[in-house]
């Protein structure tokens, strides 16, 4: 979970200076809310305001996001491979949901059922959505001679 919470954090250095002009997570993001995660080297539980927006799971320590807000920190879940309920993991919380990588699992707690049942499916439509298992190079046109 370490490199995880690493590369989000290390992200999230980048986007602040580079891609949050690229993307405009302060307007029409996908899914807005609160929701707790638990840090990566003190494993305290701590509330924050998470926008998913083009592929990326931005969180910040208050809600009043703008332009010149600067992420806390970034997952790009679009490299991640699952998103569920985590109700079998050993963090014994309501609500919790977990998100998956080939090498971490990160986990979160939603304010309800119904807010982590919202968050799985934003989620995993991200997740569908901006994945790079195939390349436009790799789509064949059959319709072709």
């Amino acid at each position: 979970m370490a490199t995880l919470w690493r590369a989000a954090v290390g992200l999230a250095a980048t986007l602040a200076t580079a891609d949050h002009q690229i993307v405009e997570f302060w307007s029409n993001p996908e899914r807005i809310g609160w929701l707790t995660k638990q840090g990566e080297y003190i494993k305290t539980w701590r509330r924050r305001w998470f926008v998913l927006k083009q592929g990326n799971l931005f969180w910040f320590n208050d809600s009043t996001v703008t332009r010149a807000s600067n992420p806390h920190g970034v997952i790009p879940v679009a490299s991640s491979l699952t998103v569920k309920g985590a109700e079998d993991a050993l963090i014994n919380k309501p609500c919790a949901f977990e998100l998956s990588t080939r090498s971490d699992t990160m986990y979160f707690i939603a304010d309800s059922e119904k807010e982590k049942q919202y968050w799985i499916n934003s989620i995993g439509r991200s997740i569908v959505k901006h994945s790079r298992s195939i390349t436009d190079s790799e789509i064949v046109d059959y319709d072709k001679p």
